[in-house]
């Protein structure tokens, strides 16, 4: 029997990248399909949406309309927070031929065996259940993401994540633990720790902090790297933490303004002080540590003021890589009723500002990283012959030294800056 093809897209977070992951790997182990990329002809096509902005939106419609075209009798699932934020809108464009919400998404292997072996396949006789993945023994990733924690009581202004995720709910810890120990089995070097709001983790009074320190415990030759984090989940013992070998020394801790008044409308959980606070203890015992972050431009009410405040803070942390976001309305959120809404091209140009500032950002910290030792996961050989991989401190790195193999650890010394308009760093 001709095995038949299947691919995947997947948009928005690290969360939605593990979840596809575990999904691939299911139909990878059997012998009835074979994983092809999305711009190839394939009878399963399968659509990881993300519905954080207007242009997630947008992003996510046009790969199910570019799947929709590709082979008449395609099965084509959509899946992912636009699935649970926009059914009624998806339902009504019929592009498809299963919506399947985030929590039957690890049920899409057996939709998908269900379907062929029997036709048409009710979606809701699936139990609901965001954690019963399987450990993805292959993946698109050369790092196993590792889901630890799923929605978020948070309910920022902003945010439409709580709505489509639903409340914050914590995996147990031997379900994390036994996960983590199979990937490592599997030949997996580096762990990631991802979730919607992984600093509230919470299962049975461990804390995200007792939980990074049992996983670094586990016994092999492997490192830990967190995910996004916001900044109130971050506590001492966490900042202790990365003295421990196997702990990458960087953070992407979610700033998303720096001003007070926007942070207060925001509903965040913390002011610049104790922002500028953290930040000053890190870097002060650990001077290289690499701080990335989130801002949203455009917010409701931004004056220019609130703006430059926001600039300034970007400037002095020396953020490496900020994830811009112009605002967008999100219906039933709170901010999508306040009033100043900011025109597009405000936005557009404060964006452009923000981008300016991360890369002068990235080139100076960068800099400081000429004569530092780091060690890379090799992910395989780049266009122009040099093995690439990304070093502990999640910075992209070439060396040419002699070694083809991927998904080993490459010892180098970092000795050249290639200054162009998205750097990297050259070592050997």
């Amino acid at each position: 029997m001709m095995k038949r093809k299947i691919a995947f897209k997947t948009l928005g977070c690290r969360l939605n990248q593990y979840e596809t992951d575990a999904i691939a790997s299911q139909f990878t182990k059997g012998n009835d399909f074979d994983v092809v990329p999305f711009d190839q002809e394939a009878d399963v096509y399968v659509i990881n949406t993300c519905t954080v902005t207007n242009q997630s939106d947008q992003r996510s419609r046009n790969m199910i309309n570019h799947a929709a075209k590709r082979k008449d009798d395609s099965v084509i699932i959509v899946t992912g927070c636009m699935a649970n934020n926009q059914s009624s809108i998806l339902e009504s464009r019929n592009k498809y031929t299963y919506l399947v919400d985030n929590k039957r998404k690890s049920s899409i292997y057996p939709i998908v065996k269900q379907h062929f072996d029997k036709g048409n396949v009710d979606i809701n006789s699936y139990t609901k259940d965001v954690f019963s993945y399987q450990p993805a023994e292959e993946t698109f990733h050369t790092r196993s993401l590792i889901k630890i924690q799923d929605g978020c009581d948070n309910f920022c202004s902003f945010c439409i994540i709580p709505d489509v995720r639903g409340k914050a709910i914590s995996r147990p810890v031997n379900k994390i633990l036994d996960n983590i120990k199979q990937v490592i089995d599997f030949g997996f070097k580096e762990i990631v720790l991802t979730g919607v709001n992984i600093g509230r983790y919470d299962y049975n009074g461990s804390s995200f902090e007792d939980l990074v320190e049992q996983v670094l415990n586990i016994d092999g030759d492997f490192r830990v790297r967190i995910s996004s984090i916001e900044p109130e989940g971050f506590g001492d013992k966490l900042f202790d933490l990365f003295n421990h070998p196997k702990l990458c020394p960087h953070l992407h801790l979610c700033l998303q303004s720096g001003s007070d008044k926007i942070l207060l409308q925001m509903r965040r959980m913390y002011t610049t002080k104790s922002y500028m606070e953290m930040v000053e203890k890190i870097k002060t015992q650990y001077p290289l540590f690499n701080l990335t972050t989130d801002i949203i431009v455009g917010f409701p009410g931004e004056t220019t003021s609130d703006f430059e405040e926001t600039c300034k803070i970007a400037r002095d942390v020396n953020f490496s890589h900020i994830h811009t976001f112009r605002y967008s309305i999100r219906e039933g959120t709170r901010a999508a009723r306040m009033k100043d809404q900011i025109p597009e091209n405000i936005k557009i140009q404060r964006s452009e500002v923000i981008r300016q500032i991360s890369l002068d950002n990235k080139k100076r910290y960068y800099q400081s990283m000429i004569g530092q030792k780091q060690t890379i996961l090799s992910e395989g050989v780049s266009k122009n012959g040099m093995i690439h991989g990304y070093g502990e401190h999640y910075i992209p790195i070439e060396t040419n030294l002699d070694t083809i193999e991927k998904n080993i650890f490459v010892p180098l010394v970092v000795n050249e800056v290639i200054d162009l308009e998205e750097p990297y760093l050259k070592g050997e």
